[in-house]
């Protein structure tokens, strides 16, 4: 089965940081793009952050400045580092991998930030 892993989620304070990680279902060289996204209580999920093959990356204007998004080649992982977190971050945040017009899933990692 095709499907990215999540690790990392977690309870922390307002202001403190996670680090989340994504453990490709395969060679990062093979998907299009991987990303993070993320789906609150009562909200549809939403776009957090994409890096391209050629490392292009893409932010939601609600975590620049706060979130990265890298990618290790080697052991075929993708990262987030969430800095400066905030309660509103609250969400299940979970991994895409896109090949072409098919997009691949994790089971997603809770994320929970207490003000």
């Amino acid at each position: 089965q095709v499907q990215p892993v999540e690790s990392g989620g977690g309870l922390v304070q307002a202001g403190g940081s996670l680090r989340l990680s994504c453990a490709s279902p395969g060679r990062l060289s093979s998907f299009n793009a991987m990303g993070w996204y993320r789906q609150a209580p009562g909200k549809q999920r939403e776009l957090v952050a994409v890096i391209s093959t050629l490392g292009t990356t893409t932010y939601a204007d609600s975590v620049k400045g706060r979130f990265t998004i890298s990618r290790d080649n080697v052991k075929n992982t993708v990262y987030l580092q969430m800095n400066s977190l905030k309660s509103e971050d609250t969400a299940v945040y979970y991994c895409n991998a896109k090949r072409g017009s098919s997009d691949y899933w994790g089971r997603g990692t809770q994320v929970t930030v207490s003000s």
